[in-house]
């Protein structure tokens, strides 16, 4: 036995041997050979001492099989090479492979079925093959939003003033207390460093998870002969995927099957013209390419880091770093209160000095600072020090450095909120201009509609058919044709028992369903009996699709065509009554089946009809040859009624919308009168307003309008029927032209020009194409109109909230500023320290834009008109609200400077503190105020702001901590509780005045109309 196994030893040890000149996959065939030589050679050496043997083992022999089909799998085709084939469109390599046949072998696929799709086959592929992604480039870190925020000029100055101040201080007070005043500067500017920063952080990372699931497209695909739908991330190596126009192609690969497929590769090459694909020239397909025209089925070659598209992605980062318009104005509005401080501190300086060395001034004994040529160098350097301290101060209370922080917290607040509300933002700038929308123009398949269609009404001839037992066999074999045979869909049923299921457009879906549950159509004996030879793919501008096919059985070639109603019957000559005769169709036979597509319409049936004609054989060679279809004498098969119903809500979204003073248009490619019934059923259209039929006007008479006559009829338009794409942006463009700031919906690859030149651009998140989905700025993921009206709503909401934290802020301002320069110029000193400022300005005012800023819409928005985009941004009702209460605040906190220890019998540092606190409580109750710009009861919808009343808790507790525990850093002593009260009963009274105050009616001219920030 020990000899044996010593000749079978050295017998595996030669064979193990392998040659260094082996390539890799041959290595691995002799690996496998060698394995499975050894395992069998011992197999049978222990069976042969079993034999010898009496007794029979109890058990088999002990050896282990190795499973080596993972790495032997694919082994026929080197994938480097296949992926380079692709990439380069070397047809000739190709050929080698054996053509995409061969490929198709070598992966393992089915050209028909697909993948098995089975967990352990894509685990296998994604193994071999690698998975389809690509690695991102690395998220922007904290620390690069902390230097962002360091660029900033507001901040630059106030590090320029706290240097200053500390360096002041300390040359005046020493280290131990001069440090306070330019240290809390220091502190404070960390303050909003550190907010600003963490905000932009998260929305940051915000926009990487919308970025995710913008890119999260889903494909179709076939695997084990049936169609689903998977993320492109899921796709693999030897997949069969679906095209059809306005598709992304998911990966790279080879063209299969299809008919007219070209394809946009501008993102790839920059060439704008359309590429076409086929079999024989050209059947390769790149990863990130658009599919312009046709449909067709592609074999997945290479996915993820393989493709160019996954090379050139994994490079590029998407820039957010963008200026809202709102945010742009925003920045003007802080540079130029900012150069007014500025101005405003000069003055100070130059009056205080000219104060100073005039020998108006007194030090705390009550002599005469400045006394000529007897005053201290020293003494005069520690006074300037002072003055400049006091001018440094109102540049610090001058600067609104909550302003441009309020814009990112309600974007990026009303961002989250809008996703959870089924929309998702692409462009933060469309959430401002949402806003001021004045009219919104919608398709109505699928967004004012349900998109679950179902065939209704059948009409053969003159004739309503109920039963299809009753059509003749002939006609209803054409009917069967025509639908089989002309159709982007398809049909999977897993076992003869099992439920159908029906794939494609919802058109498509409906038709399909209705010739096999109704007309009882086998789809596979069909296409069996025939081959096509040339599709024309239906678009929305043709609103129809046409096969030229041959029949197997006696080579005769036939013509079918289907699509819109009335642009098939124009096609006809001929038609098939009841009993399956072909009559002549003349004009009166004409008019009464444009009466009898009217009325299916006007029932708001979409209505499709089907021809047909055999092709003479003298016509035959030049047709095939031509690969054109006939167009004309065709036979008018039947006409059947699609119900499309209303989607439950949007009437009340239309009349909300109408209601806010925001238009509704229509736009569909359906025919006038189930357009007209649509929009009656939705309320766009009044059942009285289309009397002078200027409400309702197809797109060919738009089109044809004269440039003067378009402008003068736009306004009226409310419905647009038979529109192409070009309509659309037509009527956009004249909109725009007219003032109007346009939204759009769209969801096709031809809506993308409209959705690009609209000013907000809408995609539908079901049925839009991945092209209409890039071309807008926000998409809708549930399709639905009323989630439109919801965006409107938050448009309003993001501009609302603003202006309202605007008022709050230049209340703080105008306030602060008019009192410290008229104590300044006065008294020679200011009431309010750089400390205490620094408190209102960036502590309060960083909570005030989190309050303030996170208020949800309201009904209330909704009763407005739209915000146009040229008026101010401080409104007439805001100038109002502010100067009432900023005039209140100065002549309460003056009195109280001046006259303030007398009327209290208080001391100077006791009622410091006074007006101190009175100013901080006044801004806590103005806070209230600034919750309605108009409303009188600021109280409304109170309690569902858990986060106001939270804010405006914190901010009190640390106003507390300020006066009664920050004594030496805030400069304050300690209040009674009667001192308390007084400050709470002062600062209450902005209440009751705000109330007054709303009663004053103002003018329509924006006040300081000059201003246009």
């Amino acid at each position: 036995m020990s000899n044996i196994l010593h000749v079978s030893v050295s017998c595996i040890e030669s064979i193990l041997d392998e040659p260094a000149t082996l390539s890799k996959p041959n290595k691995r065939w002799h690996l496998a050979f060698a394995i499975i030589y050894c395992s069998r050679a011992l197999h049978s050496l222990l069976n042969k001492k079993n034999m010898k043997t009496s007794k029979l083992p109890l058990s088999t022999p002990s050896f282990v099989v190795l499973d080596v089909e993972p790495h032997l799998a694919f082994s026929n085709i080197e994938h480097t090479s296949l992926t380079e084939v692709v990439k380069k469109k070397n047809l000739d390599q190709l050929r080698e492979f054996g053509g995409v046949a061969g490929v198709v072998d070598a992966l393992k696929t089915d050209a028909k079925n697909g993948i098995h799709g089975d967990v352990e086959d894509i685990a296998r592929r994604q193994e071999v093959f690698g998975s389809n992604t690509y690695p991102r480039p690395p998220a922007k870190s904290f620390f690069y939003f902390v230097l962002e925020a360091f660029k900033d000029l507001t901040i630059l100055i106030l590090l320029a003033c706290a240097t200053l101040s500390l360096g002041f201080g300390i040359k005046e007070h020493g280290l131990k207390e001069g440090w306070y005043d330019g240290g809390s500067i220091f502190v404070a500017v960390f303050l909003v460093i550190s907010v600003s920063a963490v905000s932009n952080f998260r929305q940051n990372r915000q926009f990487e998870k919308l970025s995710k699931v913008s890119n999260n497209i889903k494909v179709e695909v076939v695997r084990d002969g049936h169609r689903q739908h998977i993320s492109i991330f899921e796709i693999v190596v030897g997949d069969v995927v679906c095209l059809k126009i306005g598709d992304q192609v998911a990966a790279d690969g080879l063209f299969l099957d299809g008919h007219s497929l070209q394809v946009d590769e501008s993102s790839m090459t920059g060439e704008s013209d359309h590429v076409e694909v086929n079999c024989h020239h050209n059947p390769f397909l790149f990863s990130g390419t658009k599919v312009a025209d046709g449909y067709g089925q592609m074999l997945v070659t290479s996915v993820g880091m393989d493709t160019t598209w996954g090379e050139m992605m994994s490079t590029i980062s998407r820039d957010l770093n963008e200026e809202t318009p709102l945010q742009a104005r925003l920045n003007k509005l802080t540079s130029s209160i900012g150069k007014v401080g500025l101005a405003v501190a000069f003055l100070v300086l130059v009056v205080l000095v000219v104060r100073y060395f005039t020998g108006n001034t007194e030090d705390e004994n009550g002599n005469q600072e400045f006394n000529g040529g007897q005053t201290k160098a020293n003494d005069i350097v520690n006074a300037m020090v002072r003055i400049i301290a006091a001018a440094v101060t109102i540049v610090v209370v001058a600067i609104p450095e909550g302003l441009p922080l309020a814009v990112t917290l309600t974007l990026a607040y009303s961002m989250k909120r809008m996703m959870a509300d089924q929309a998702m933002v692409r462009k933060l700038s469309a959430c401002e201009t949402m806003g001021s929308a004045t009219t919104i123009c919608t398709d109505k398949t699928g967004t004012l509609t349900l998109n679950q269609m179902k065939v209704t009404k059948y009409w053969l001839g003159k004739e309503p058919v109920e039963d299809s037992s009753s059509i003749d066999t002939h006609v209803l074999k054409l009917i069967q044709q025509g639908v089989a045979l002309n159709t982007t869909g398809s049909i999977y049923r897993a076992t003869s028992g099992s439920e159908i299921e029906f794939s494609g457009s919802p058109t498509e879906k409906a038709i399909l369903s209705w010739a096999v549950l109704e007309l009882g159509m086998d789809m596979e004996a069909i296409k069996q009996n025939y081959s096509i030879l040339h599709v024309e793919a239906f678009n929305s501008e043709k609103k129809r699709s046409g096969v030229l096919m041959r029949k197997t059985a006696d080579n005769k070639i036939h013509v079918h065509w289907k699509g819109a109603a009335e642009m098939i019957l124009a096609m006809c000559s001929s038609y098939y009554d009841a009993s399956g005769s072909i009559k002549s169709l003349d004009d009166g036979e004409r008019m009464r089946f444009e009466q009898i597509i009217q009325g299916m319409a006007a029932s708001s049936l979409r209505c499709i009809a089907f021809a047909h004609k055999q092709i003479p054989e003298e016509e035959q060679e030049i047709r095939e040859g031509r690969q054109k279809l006939k167009e004309d004498s065709m036979t008018l098969i039947g006409l059947v009624g699609i119900k499309d119903p209303c989607r439950p809500g949007v009437r009340k979204a239309v009349e909300d919308c109408q209601y806010a003073g925001v238009n509704v248009r229509m736009i569909t490619g359906d025919n006038v009168f189930t357009a007209r019934a649509i929009a009656t059923e939705c309320g766009i259209l009044r059942p009285d307003q289309d009397m002078n039929g200027e409400a309702v006007v197809e797109g060919e008479v738009f089109r044809n309008y004269t440039p003067e006559e378009r402008m003068e009829k736009v306004d009226k338009i409310r419905v647009m029927a038979r529109s192409s794409p070009f309509d659309k942006l037509l009527m956009v463009q004249c909109l725009k032209q007219k003032g109007h700031v346009v939204a759009v919906t769209g969801d096709g690859t031809n809506d993308a020009p409209a959705l690009k030149e609209a000013d907000i651009g809408l995609s539908m998140g079901i049925q839009g194409t991945e092209v209409a989905k890039e071309s807008s700025d926000i998409i809708i993921l549930d399709d639905n109109f009323s989630s439109v009206a919801t965006v409107l709503k938050w448009g309003r909401c993001v501009y609302n909230n603003i202006q309202k934290f605007i008022q709050f802020q230049l209340t703080v301002n105008v306030a602060a500023l008019v009192i410290n320069f008229v104590a300044a110029v006065s008294a020679g000193e200011v009431p309010l320290t750089a400390v205490q400022l620094l408190w209102v300005n960036l502590i309060m005012d960083t909570l005030g834009a989190l309050a303030l800023a996170t208020e949800k819409p309201t009904e209330e928005l909704m009763k407005k008109p739209p915000v146009g985009r040229t008026e101010p941004l401080i409104s007439n009702i805001m100038w109002r609200n502010l100067l009432a209460q900023a005039l209140y605040q100065i002549a309460v906190l003056l009195t109280l400077q001046f006259k303030g220890e007398s009327i209290f019998g208080v001391s100077e540092k006791v009622n410091d503190t006074l007006i101190f606190n009175t100013f901080v409580l006044c801004q806590v109750f103005n806070e209230f105020n600034a919750r309605k710009l108009e409303k009188k009861n600021v109280f409304k919808g109170l309690h569902k702001n858990k986060l106001f009343l939270g804010i405006i808790g914190i901010t009190i507790i640390l106003q507390v901590v300020m006066v009664e525990f920050l004594k030496k850093f805030a400069n304050t002593e300690r209040l009674n509780w009667g001192q308390w009260g007084v400050c709470i009963g002062i600062a209450a009274a902005s209440w009751p005045i705000g109330w007054v105050v709303k009663s004053i009616p103002v003018s329509e001219k924006p006040f300081l109309s000059y201003l246009k920030w």
